[in-house]
């Protein structure tokens, strides 16, 4: 007996159908797997790796990429890249507006491309980095809210039928995962740096320096490398707000916040203390190298015009104390003990100096061959 089932048009309709089920059904369990990603885990790379295997598993391009947005340099890179020549994508930069990718960035736009040698968007540098041959290109925005944070961009994932709108409804939706997700990880980047962070000289705060004072001793423990603490107090401070206000003296806090993190190296970590109190964390520093910045931050606080931007002409002078580990202390409290007494053996005799535990009141000349004698006699007298 025959039916309409027999017929081949029906049977390519009921796959069709078939293949239309278990797609959206796979369509489904990604949205169900990325929204227990987004609000199980606040690891970026976590969720965007998740992201990255569903456009390969449903659109199968030979490369795919996520360009995010440097906005100080108003540049696209590529902060993930999958695929034939990916890896030397790493280090490549496209200006807003240059390329297929910069034109969507711009434009806050997708765009589909079947033939890139048809469209004069096409930026053919990137073929010549990577070595491959780009045939057409498919690129969303990724934007959070009205603001574009990057874009995904699939190469050669155009077949001979066109990439369907179902696939393009489908990348934008990943798209908007991948700006939740970004979102979230800038969220909670910034909580971070509020939590460990001053609010008015932007340096760290006392809170991070305890961590990083027990991170460093642990180095030098199993590494066995000194490191030196260095511990300022403004001369003086309290006449000067006293004199201008409170508000004046924030400014000015955060003018010598700003001078002590430019004196510092990359490695070395500057903080605020307290009040008009500093501190400074040189990492791989013994005692001599660490009275050279001592001495140089102490010459540049007496040196400087303060406040010239606000009409003003403030000079004032610095106390400073140095204390090594393990030299000097042999545990976190001992060493911020004797840096902050070196620091207060100036402050209640002369002020307006460098001092040094267990060495004194270092001279203004002192040099890194005086300093290694010093640190030898003291090491001696200690052993004797």
């Amino acid at each position: 007996m025959t039916t309409s089932d027999n017929f081949p048009g029906s049977e390519r309709r009921h796959n069709a159908e078939v293949r239309g089920e278990q797609r959206e059904a796979g369509e489904i369990a990604v949205f169900h797997e990325l929204g227990k990603a987004l609000t199980s885990s606040l690891q970026l790379d976590q969720v965007l790796r998740t992201i990255m295997e569903k456009i390969d598993e449903f659109l199968r391009p030979d490369t795919w990429s996520l360009l995010l947005l440097d906005e100080a340099k108003q540049e696209l890179y590529f902060e993930l890249a999958v695929g034939k020549g990916s890896q030397e994508l790493k280090d490549v930069r496209i200006k807003m507006g240059q390329g297929i990718a910069g034109w969507v960035a711009q434009n806050d736009e997708a765009v589909i491309v079947p033939d890139v040698a048809n469209d004069t968007r096409f930026f053919a540098k990137v073929d010549e980095k990577t070595k491959m041959e780009t045939r057409s290109i498919v690129a969303v925005p990724v934007r959070y809210r009205d603001h574009c944070l990057g874009v995904i961009e699939l190469i050669n994932c155009v077949e001979k039928e066109g990439f369907m709108e179902r696939d393009l409804a489908l990348l934008e939706a990943l798209a908007d995962f991948a700006a939740i997700a970004l979102e979230n990880a800038r969220h909670v980047k910034r909580i971070h740096e509020l939590t460990i962070t001053d609010d008015c000289t932007s340096l760290y705060n006392a809170r991070h320096m305890d961590f990083i004072l027990e991170t460093e001793i642990y180095r030098s423990q199993r590494y066995g490398y000194e490191f030196s603490v260095v511990f300022i107090d403004l001369d003086h401070f309290k006449g000067i707000n006293d004199t201008y206000g409170h508000l004046i003296g924030s400014k000015l806090l955060a003018e010598v916040g700003q001078l002590v993190k430019n004196a510092c190296r990359k490695i070395d970590f500057a903080f605020r203390y307290g009040g008009d109190e500093f501190v400074i964390v040189l990492p791989q520093a013994a005692r001599e190298n660490a009275f050279i910045v001592a001495h140089r931050l102490h010459k540049l606080i007496g040196e400087t015009h303060w406040l010239t931007s606000e009409g003003l002409d403030i000079h004032f002078t610095a106390s400073v104390g140095v204390a090594s580990f393990p030299s000097d202390a042999k545990s976190k409290v001992e060493l911020l003990h004797l840096a902050d007494e070196a620091m207060y053996a100036i402050k209640n005799s002369t002020r307006d100096g460098v001092a040094a535990a267990r060495v004194g009141v270092s001279p203004p000349n002192t040099n890194p061959e005086q300093n290694r004698r010093d640190a030898g006699a003291t090491k001696t007298r200690s052993s004797t």
